[in-house]
């Protein structure tokens, strides 16, 4: 779901950037004066984005990471067709095979979702 990797370093951060078009799935047979993004899908961006960090990492190279859970999430904003999105996942902890990162999704310089994310790895 996201565009582009824009920067990883392995086992500590990822960031990405993901510009929402008029003609993503999940805008499909809704009114079109209220299309938005469902907040579900901006915390799958933000897991797609840790992945990278930690698929990076020699130890996990041609291993499967799972999207273990949300501990907790915060929107100060919808998602819109034409955001230029800026998702950034910092890794805070990190034993064995379970991991959990600190997501932000950023558009125009302003943090507008932000979530603590569980990962398991096999």
């Amino acid at each position: 779901m996201i565009d582009k990797i824009i920067d990883v370093k392995p086992g500590e951060s990822a960031k990405a950037l993901k510009l929402l078009n008029v003609n993503e799935w999940f805008f499909q047979n809704q009114p079109s004066n209220s299309l938005g993004m469902p907040r579900p899908i901006a915390m799958e961006m933000l897991a797609q984005t840790g992945v990278c960090a930690l698929l990076s990492m020699p130890e996990y190279k041609g291993k499967n990471v799972f999207f273990g859970g949300i501990k907790e999430a915060s929107y100060k904003d919808s998602f819109r067709p034409g955001d230029q999105l800026e998702l950034n996942v910092e890794m805070t902890k990190l034993k064995r095979n379970i991991g959990e990162g600190h997501g932000t999704i950023v558009r125009d310089g302003e943090v507008i979702c932000e979530g603590t994310l569980i990962f398991a790895m096999e």
